[in-house]
C-alpha cells in the first residue's frame, strides 16, 4: 500500500504580508508565527545544504553542498563532469534542505536535532566564465578555490513558492510539538527597483 503525505497550507495574511502560521494537528492551536524575512536570515547564515535532484532517467539523488547566499539566490561551486552539474542542468529542478543548528553549547552534551528549512526551485548550471556569474564571482571566492574558479560550473539556485521550516523561529521545548514546530512562509523573491 502506498503512502501519502497531505500537507495543509496556512492562510497567508492580508494583503500579502510575509507572516504565516504552521498548520495545526489534532487540534492543537496554531504554531508561532515566522516571517519570510526571519527564514531568508536563517538561510543567508548557513553554507550547507543538501541538494536533491532527478537524474535524467528519474532516480533521485542528493548530495550535500556548500552555498552562499546572493540577494535571494543561493549559489553552489560544483566540478563540470559531477552528477549534478549534469543532472541540475538536465531538469533545472531541485529541492533543497537547510539544516539550521540549534542548541548552543547544549547541543554537545545532548542530542538535539537540527531545525530544518526546505523548498523547491529552478537551478540554472553556469559555466564559471559565464557573463551570469562572472559578476558574482568575488562573492564565491570562498567556495571556489582560485585554481578551480575558471573551471567550475556554479549552480544558481532559484527558491520557489514556499519555505517549509521545522524548529526555526520556537524554543527548543517546542521542538517536541510537531504543531509547534513546522511552519509554511512564502519564499517571496525581492522586487527590482525601477
Amino acid at each position: 500500500m502506498a503512502a501519502t503525505n497531505q500537507h495543509t497550507q496556512a492562510p497567508v495574511g492580508a494583503a500579502g504580508a510575509e507572516v504565516t502560521r504552521a498548520a495545526t494537528g489534532g487540534g492543537r492551536s496554531m504554531a508561532a508565527r515566522l516571517t519570510t524575512k526571519q527564514v531568508w536570515h536563517q538561510v543567508a547564515k548557513g553554507s550547507f545544504a543538501v541538494l536533491s535532484y532527478v537524474t535524467p532517467a528519474g532516480e533521485p539523488r542528493s548530495s550535500g553542498v556548500l552555498y552562499t547566499t546572493i540577494g535571494r539566490r543561493l549559489y553552489i561551486a560544483v566540478a563540470p563532469d559531477s552528477w549534478k552539474a549534469r543532472h541540475v542542468a538536465a531538469s533545472g529542478r531541485v529541492a533543497v534542505t537547510v539544516p539550521v543548528r540549534r542548541g548552543g553549547l547544549l547541543s554537545l552534551v545532548t542530542p538535539i536535532p537540527p531545525a530544518t528549512i526546505s523548498f523547491h526551485a529552478s537551478a540554472i548550471v553556469h559555466q564559471a566564465d559565464s557573463p551570469e556569474v562572472r559578476s558574482v564571482l568575488k562573492e564565491l571566492a570562498s567556495l571556489l578555490p582560485a585554481e578551480r574558479q575558471a573551471s567550475a560550473c556554479i549552480i544558481e539556485v532559484i527558491p520557489e513558492g514556499r519555505f517549509v521550516t521545522y524548529g526555526v523561529g520556537v524554543s527548543l521545548t517546542q521542538l517536541r510539538d510537531p504543531a509547534a514546530a513546522r511552519a509554511r512562509v512564502p519564499v517571496t523573491q525581492e522586487r527590482s527597483a525601477g
